[in-house]
């Protein structure tokens, strides 16, 4: 029906007056009843979320008939305002206008466009004409205009219209109903409940072994990296499953009955005889809860056996009074003696084997490393962004019994996820930031449960070193230390939920206008959540990525995968790439192995300085990401052996990095005092230079003479060349070697021009060693001819 029809139905059916006309307008719309929209825990309530859609005042030409004006003669856009002004000051439609969703702010958003459309318009609609003609007659008053202000508020705001749509489709308060095939079941929960070392996880793995199906989910790769190979080991058939990579244990890749996966890649659809989720408590977590609470009310197994913290117990129980599941309750103890000691370290030179130093900042973990290995001792290093075999790689140094390497300084990394021989845990802080739960940074103590989690990997049942000590490295701390770990740990209250693709799907059909981001926060706001049992994750991280590309033209479902990626937004690098990742997909054109290549400068020299490391740490993640964007859009990222193959060296690049991490430090040092800024910039035309002189290097091999090779460069013809499809994973570990010989050579002549600052120091010099177009040998040799050349001319002078 259209905007005329519409409102001649509502004001010529009846003569009633006008305030029963406004009552019938009431009883006749029920279904867009608006209750005002709750705060969210960030301030903002429903209507700063939602923006006015733009509505354009009607343009006519010669053609069209006036009809309004020939019955009731010309309107003067003063009187028009003068009645608007009224209409808008009037506390009785205010009121009426808040019962159909318009509070306060959307009122005036309203009022504003409704005066617009009819004071600029060049006609308005007829029946709007008349009734405004009848209002200056004093024929009518000027609260007859409501319902064509209601009309037109809902042209702007849709929402109104559909207001129930939404709150049914964001009702969150029985996600237990959201998995059928879990239901549909008769379920029985084991919880093992026990402390770090404790033996809970062993005891539900040996479950898993023996069934005929099963799961495990866990928190992190490296652990179900650790189940998929303890699994086959034992030869229980066993398949991988992580965002980023799918490895199956038959060799005619047939799926096994037994999958070891991340938690958020649980498969809620496939039956197996038992299934572990492993970290129970973590469904607490701000933003990666709803995880944990997917596979608890999810998972479609006969015995589902969870491990974790006691704190969890009575919070898992609660959840399971929805679904009808019965629950026991398995508890450990402790398998070997863990004691906190009397005494700080207090100093450096107090450390000794087996000792791990914990720290929640990198420049603690540079800082540490460089002072321990001063005094003549080998450190292993770990912190969470270290790519997954480095942390390994790291972890087997220490733990080896022949490997002089006896001491480690690692970040809370260590806390889930690696098997350490680590004799006494040390503190060096028990400050760390934390998120809060609106999404903030905030700097605070460790909690208990993160305080034993960290304390109790010292002393491991079957190695050196059985009995574990816990101390802190400043004196003060110990105190604080005791303290914390004496108090109980909070009860677990609630666990947190996420809304899913298709949620927001639906919500964009009825807000088709609406950002990826302002979707969320008006799924957020309207939605209804049981409060004693669960909360809503924090959602920030994904709406940042939304933002960032909103520029970019993408299909919301994979607009929503994209904001869904694993990656850190503290790492500009990253972000960059992030973003040319989502244009190349939008413009349909596949992200093929060269094309990355191009983008990340590849191949990589070992990082001089610290700052190289960390945007190798960053590339990393790059490829992580390209690897976990392969498994959802296959067409699209083609090239996913090759950029597996290219992690695989990377790693060992990294690997060469953290092992020489004192080295890096000292080099970041003489580039900060030199005046010289470490940064990724600087990253970067370092390695365009080592990729300019290695395109030299090739052509003088292939035979060229020097002029040929010159005039090519200079034209820009010794480019990277292009490798076919069966030349691709040869070449990668050829260019991985060709760039370890070049670091070599490189650093020798980094070396030589220590020698002479003096003679370098000129821009000509600087200028061409940039470009590739000087090697240290080339100047070296300069160098002799010119000293030639000066004893000459003084002898001549001398004469």
């Amino acid at each position: 029906m259209s905007f005329k029809s519409r409102c001649l139905t509502v004001f010529r059916s009846n003569s009633y007056s006008v305030y029963s006309q406004m009552k019938w307008c009431k009883a006749i719309a029920p279904w867009c009843r608006f209750i005002r929209a709750k705060s969210d825990d960030n301030g903002k309530d429903l209507s700063s979320l939602i923006q006015p859609l733009p509505f354009k005042p009607v343009e006519t030409t010669s053609d069209d008939i006036r009809i309004g004006e020939e019955l009731t003669g010309h309107l003067k856009k003063d009187n028009l305002l003068k009645l608007l002004n009224q209409f808008y000051k009037r506390k009785e439609v205010k009121l009426l206008a808040a019962e159909r969703g318009l509070d306060n702010r959307l009122f005036h958003q309203a009022y504003l466009s409704f005066r617009r459309f009819c004071v600029e318009s060049e006609v308005l609609p007829t029946d709007l004409h008349i009734i405004f003609s009848d209002i200056l007659q004093d024929a009518g008053h000027v609260d007859d205009l409501l319902p064509y202000f209601l009309l037109h508020a809902r042209e702007i705001f849709p929402h109104l219209d559909c207001m129930e749509d939404l709150r049914k489709i964001s009702d969150l308060r029985l996600p237990a109903n959201w998995y059928p095939e879990a239901r549909a079941i008769q379920r029985k929960i084991i919880f093992h409940a026990g402390p770090t070392n404790s033996g809970k996880t062993y005891h539900a793995l040996e479950r898993f072994m023996n069934a005929k199906s099963g799961v495990y989910c866990g928190p992190l790769k490296l652990l179900a990296n650790e189940v998929f190979y303890k699994a086959n080991n034992a030869g229980t058939l066993c398949d991988l499953v992580t965002g980023e990579e799918r490895r199956y244990a038959d060799a005619d890749e047939r799926p096994s009955n037994h999958v070891a996966c991340t938690v958020e890649m649980t498969n809620m659809a496939n039956p197996y005889e038992m299934g572990i989720i492993d970290e129970i408590q973590m469904m607490k977590d701000p933003q990666r809860g709803w995880a944990w609470t997917r596979a608890l009310l999810g998972m479609c197994a006969n015995e589902v056996h969870v491990c974790g913290e006691a704190s969890a117990i009575e919070q898992v129980k609660e959840l399971m009074l929805d679904t009808g599941d019965e629950v026991e309750v398995r508890k450990y103890k402790r398998l070997t003696k863990l004691c906190y000691e009397d005494k700080a370290l207090g100093s450096v030179d107090n450390i000794k084997p087996g000792d791990c130093m914990v720290c929640f900042s990198k420049n603690d973990i540079y800082s540490l490393s460089r002072q321990i290995e001063k005094r003549g001792k080998e450190v292993a290093v770990i912190y969470g962004g270290l790519p997954p075999a480095t942390k390994l790689a790291q972890a087997a140094k220490f733990n080896d019994p022949e490997n002089p390497c006896k001491i480690m300084v690692a970040t809370d990394a260590i806390g889930m996820g690696l098997n350490l021989s680590i004799q006494r845990i040390i503190f060096y802080s028990l400050v760390k930031p934390v998120m809060n739960e609106k999404g903030e940074k905030e700097i605070d103590t460790i909690s208990t449960s993160q305080a034993l989690q960290i304390g109790g990997r010292a002393g491991r049942y079957g190695t050196v070193y059985q009995n574990g000590y816990v101390t802190t490295y400043n004196k003060e701390d110990l105190a604080m230390l005791k303290d914390i770990v004496s108090r109980p740990i909070d009860t677990i209250e609630q666990a947190g939920l996420h809304p899913t693709a298709e949620q927001i799907e639906l919500f964009a059909y009825h807000l088709p206008k609406a950002t990826l981001s302002n979707l969320i926060d008006i799924f957020i706001t309207i939605s209804q959540v049981d409060n004693d049992k669960y909360f809503m994750c924090n959602m920030d991280d994904f709406k940042f990525l939304a933002d960032m590309i909103e520029h970019v033209p993408l299909s919301l479902r994979a607009r929503y995968v994209f904001c869904c990626s694993p990656i850190s937004k503290r790492h500009p690098f990253v972000c960059t790439m992030f973003i040319k990742f989502t244009r190349q997909f939008s413009r349909n054109e596949p992200l093929t192995f060269d094309w990355v290549c191009r983008q990340i400068g590849w191949p990589f020299t070992p990082p001089e300085t610290i700052s190289d490391l960390v945007h190798l740490e960053g590339v990393f993640d790059v490829l992580d990401l390209y690897l976990w964007l392969s498994y959802r859009f296959q067409d699209m990222f083609p090239d996913t052996q090759h950029v597996r193959d290219m992690q695989t060296e990377l790693d060992q690049v990294i690997q060469h990095g953290v092992f020489n991490i004192t080295k890096l430090l000292k080099n970041s040092e003489t580039s900060i005092s030199s005046g010289v800024q470490d940064n990724e910039d600087d990253f970067e035309i370092k390695q365009r230079n080592w990729r300019s002189k290695r395109g030299l290097n090739r052509e003088f091999e292939n035979g060229g003479s020097r002029d040929e090779v010159m005039n090519k460069f200079d034209e820009g013809q010794s480019s990277r060349p292009v490798w076919n499809e069966s030349q691709k994973k040869n070449s990668l570990s050829e260019r991985f070697h060709r760039a370890q010989m070049q670091k070599g050579s490189i650093q020798d002549g980094v070396n030589e021009q220590r020698t002479d600052k003096a003679v370098r120091s000129g821009n000509l010099t600087q200028r061409l060693m940039k470009q590739g177009l000087l090697t240290p040998e080339m100047l070296s040799q300069l160098e002799k001819e010119w000293a030639t050349k000066l004893k000459t001319s003084s002898k001549h002078d001398d004469d």
